[in-house]
């Protein structure tokens, strides 16, 4: 399994390695916009786009790691352009979508995949306890100790950050032909976590968003779905599923033994479902859906 990791670990690390997509799409003429696409997860969407003719926008609040996706993505052979842009602030995503419409003259795809937890928002154990009440170690983070603010966090990244990009972009997919928008959930919007209640309610809003978009939209002909990704080694996640010798933790190898696949997933993973769900020829007529990859995870019991 560590050999494995490894191999996960270096693909996500090389992202100037050629990507190889599952199957062909052509998405020539149109242009695809990508919040969080410096992230290791969307950066790949990012290229699967860009390798199938597509026109990619990145908006991320880090310029420079925005930048570094833009030169993979050239190398390729695609055309990209990276905006700084904060999906909380609307001013900010006003002022990139003028200068994308400017430029790129029309937004076909929106990937709302900005997203991500708070340390302010997790508890440090799985359970309570009634000793831990009266617990005075500052290190412990139970329940009662979860800050308001943080939780706010993860609700305003993860829920007003796709509201708010949504809400901007729409006016140029509803003049498109055939546009889409693919929101990322997650497994836990399936099944919540232990730890991390912040981010499993606000991914499973999300997705219930993602649904009530798709029923709002359906007369502009703007279809709208989500892919809710199941565990995959990320930036982000990295320092609770390995330790310092890149072992798996107790929590990565509990994650492992619930996952009938037996393994974490690749970003290469998610794009056959990403590219599904915008082409549409092969997708015309899926909207209001959210779907698990997770390697069985969700539909797992654990017996």
């Amino acid at each position: 399994m560590d050999e494995f990791n490894d191999k996960i670990k270096n693909s996500n690390q090389q992202s100037g390695e050629k990507l190889a997509l599952p199957f062909s799409v052509d998405l020539s003429g149109k242009t695809a916009v990508v919040t969080g696409g410096a992230g290791v997860l969307c950066s790949y969407f990012a290229r699967a786009l860009a390798l199938s003719g597509a026109k990619v926008v990145i908006l991320d609040l880090n310029l420079e790691a925005a930048e570094k996706v833009v030169s993979t993505i050239k190398r390729e052979g695609g055309i990209a352009k990276a905006f700084l842009a904060n999906v909380l602030d609307k001013n900010s995503l006003i002022k990139a979508k003028n200068s994308i419409i400017k430029e790129f003259k029309t937004c076909d795809i929106l990937i709302n995949g900005a997203g991500g937890n708070h340390p302010k928002g997790t508890t440090s154990k799985e359970f309570l306890f009634a000793d831990d009440l009266d617990n005075s170690d500052d290190s412990v983070q139970t329940f009662m100790d979860l800050d308001p603010k943080g939780i706010q966090f993860v609700f305003d990244l993860n829920f007003l950050g796709t509201f708010l990009v949504t809400q901007v972009f729409l006016p140029e997919l509803m003049h498109s032909v055939n546009s889409c928008i693919i929101n990322i959930s997650s497994m836990n919007a399936f099944r919540p976590l232990t730890k991390i209640p912040a981010y499993s309610a606000a991914k499973s809003a999300l997705s219930n968003f993602t649904q009530w978009l798709a029923v709002h939209l359906s007369k502009l002909h703007i279809r709208v779905n989500a892919i809710a990704p199941g565990f995959f080694l990320t930036n982000q996640n990295r320092d609770l599923l390995l330790d310092k010798k890149g072992k798996f933790t107790e929590r990565a190898q509990k994650i492992i033994n619930h996952t009938p696949l037996g393994r974490f997933g690749k970003p290469a993973d998610l794009l056959g479902t990403l590219l599904w769900l915008i082409d549409d020829k092969s997708s015309n007529f899926i909207t209001g859906t959210v779907i698990p990859v997770d390697g069985g995870f969700s539909a797992y019991s654990g017996v």
